[in-house]
């Protein structure tokens, strides 16, 4: 058992409470929300701020990240993927902190031959502490349009969702000893790079720079969420003009929003760690009690 002195948890607590205060609602221009961090002209931002284009060649990929830093909140993006032959290309979209105990939460789409599906990766770092995975394919081409992709993070859990269907819900479980990221504010960052080393069936299939210049489009972002006053802080700036709900604070799911990630578990999901025997053989983590 972990753990958790008092002043641990007021801070938590008031936390809480300055999320419940001061959570903002930022939509969608990109000029105005995010930078471009590498690539050398291979990321655009196009259409007044409308649109994002990320692209890679043999040479280089490209990304980007959100000026702001959020400390919980409600995250959507609309992505449409790289088409036809992506093999060995990697599209990831995730929130994270920095340095070597950071907090992560993933979203990664790796490559496929065409004709294949896509796999959606997930993950969940804490303390820089990750390996909890879950894969799964989707019930639609993400390549033929534009599909939104959301994450709820809040002090409970988080909730990965896809067109507003949840896939993924992962609780805390600081009761059984395992961290859970809480403390530490996080950047949105994208990129799209080559990993053809493991991405398409464990590295097997190569990319085809013949296909090059392989490219991903982004649309639609929005944040309801707290934004700290300062770097680091655990206290949120205060904007009435955008104040909003807070739902997302205290978000669960609800008996049909349970039956629909049954749903997609069931039919969808090609890999959970909290059932991986091999790679657990004396026993599975502590979290998988409450994650699966």
């Amino acid at each position: 058992m972990a753990s958790f002195s008092s002043s641990k948890l007021v801070v938590l607590l008031l936390i809480c409470v300055m999320v419940s205060v001061f959570g903002v609602a930022i939509g969608g221009k990109f000029n105005e929300e995010f930078e471009i961090t590498w690539g050398d002209g291979r990321a655009k931002i196009l259409n007044n701020g409308d649109l994002l284009t990320l692209s890679l060649d043999k040479i280089s990929g490209s990304g980007f990240q959100s000026k702001n830093e959020y400390l919980f909140g409600k995250i959507d993006m609309q992505l449409k993927l790289v088409p036809g032959n992506s093999a060995g290309t990697v599209t990831a979209y995730y929130l994270s902190s920095q340095g070597s105990t950071h907090d992560e939460i993933d979203f990664e789409f790796l490559g496929n031959l065409s004709g294949d599906p896509y796999t959606l990766h997930t993950n969940v770092f804490s303390q820089g502490k990750g390996n909890r995975e879950q894969q799964f394919h989707l019930w639609f081409d993400p390549t033929a349009d534009f599909h939104t992709y959301s994450i709820t993070w809040n002090p409970q859990r988080i909730i990965f969702y896809v067109d507003g269907t949840p896939i993924r819900e992962y609780k805390n479980a600081e009761s059984v000893g395992v961290s859970y990221p809480k403390n530490q504010p996080m950047r949105i960052y994208s990129s799209l790079w080559n990993a053809d080393d493991w991405a398409t069936r464990g590295g097997l299939v190569k990319t085809d720079w013949s296909q090059a210049p392989f490219s991903a489009s982004y649309r639609n972002f929005n944040a309801n969420a707290c934004i700290p006053k300062t770097p680091s802080s655990s206290s949120c700036s205060s904007n009435s003009a955008t104040s909003t709900s807070n739902s997302w604070l205290n978000e669960e799911l609800d008996n049909t929003s349970q039956e629909r990630l049954k749903w997609v578990q069931k039919n969808y999901m090609v890999y959970n760690y909290c059932t991986d025997t091999k790679r657990f053989p004396q026993g599975f983590p502590a979290d998988c009690a409450q994650n699966n």
